[in-house]
């Protein structure tokens, strides 16, 4: 620990961290000073103190109120992530009195079906295990990820995600190949076991996620690049619940999705993944830890480890 670290150990108190974190999120420093229940006298005062501390100014005062400059964002973001890392260690020693031995905090899509099969995997292996799962767009959980929310994310390297600056940020631990599916009924009149082309499903009914998704981008190009015009969906839907409903509700329905999609969907029964080619490779899925040089803890490993297994064994049939 180097002096200036060993400086702030012992002069910053959690107060200060919570102020950073304050008038980071809160544009006045009246707003700060009523998140805080302090006095505003009191909040410029801990400010000071701040400053002082971390030896650079980090917020800009002006008539219009405060905000924080890059340092004062930088350290703010180090600051939540810190009181994230408190309160979780609370809530597992809260938990860990009551019998659960380890907790995990896993951030994925609403969608998967690797997720809920390594989750049994790792309870079979630790069965005092407990699993809190988050749902949500992976930019987001990321975003949770390195303020210390979740012990890992598990979800698509999207093209947001590569153009951004978290990418040295993260360790990615397991990476799955993905694809583009199309999904049918088992009752939907129209389809054989053939291995179909693309541009054979022109006519068909679609229903398809917005244009502004991956897979919808992925869905046109391939069109495109077998010379034939996109279809044009007789539904659009971005929920999954609302396409598998979709394709049991309707026989005639044709959907396209994600792998992940496509094995929970027909995992669930009534639903049939098409052959057909050529393949459409989506970037892949990664199971995504902090780059931070701490130790993992076990259960982490052992979810790593799960992830594995199971997206092996529900790896598509080439």
């Amino acid at each position: 620990m180097n002096t200036k670290t060993d400086r702030l150990v012992r002069t910053l108190r959690l107060r200060h961290l919570e102020l950073l974190v304050a008038l980071a999120e809160t544009p006045t420093m009246r707003g700060a000073a009523a998140r805080l229940h302090l006095s505003q006298p009191a909040i410029s005062k801990m400010l000071g103190e701040l400053e002082s501390c971390f030896g650079a100014r980090l917020f800009e005062r002006s008539h219009q109120g405060i905000h924080a400059n890059a340092l004062g964002t930088s350290a703010a973001f180090r600051a939540r992530a810190v009181l994230h890392e408190l309160a979780r260690a609370t809530a597992d020693v809260d938990a860990m009195q009551s019998g659960i031995t380890a907790v995990l905090r896993v951030g994925a899509p609403s969608v998967t079906a690797a997720v809920p099969a390594a989750i049994v995997k790792l309870r079979e292996r630790l069965p005092g295990a407990a699993v809190q799962l988050r749902e949500g767009r992976v930019h987001e959980l990321i975003h949770r990820l390195l303020e210390g929310e979740l012990d890992c994310v598990f979800g698509a390297i999207t093209p947001e995600l590569i153009s951004s600056d978290l990418i040295p940020l993260l360790e990615p631990v397991v990476l799955l190949k993905d694809e583009l599916c199309v999904l049918a009924s088992v009752s939907n009149p129209g389809v054989n076991a053939r291995r179909l082309q693309w541009a054979d499903l022109r006519a068909a009914q679609w229903g398809l996620p917005p244009k502004e998704t991956l897979v919808r981008q992925a869905f046109m190009t391939v069109f495109l690049n077998s010379g034939v015009t996109p279809p044009v969906p007789v539904i659009e839907a971005m929920s999954s619940v609302t396409i598998g409903t979709l394709l049991r509700k309707d026989p005639s329905m044709l959907c396209a999705v994600r792998l992940e999609h496509a094995l929970d969907e027909v995992a669930r029964g009534g639903v049939q993944r098409l052959k057909v080619g050529p393949q459409v490779v989506l970037p892949s899925f990664g199971l995504f830890f902090r780059r931070d040089g701490m130790a993992r803890p076990a259960i982490l490993m052992e979810f790593a480890n799960a992830i594995r297994t199971v997206s092996g064994a529900i790896a598509p049939k080439r």
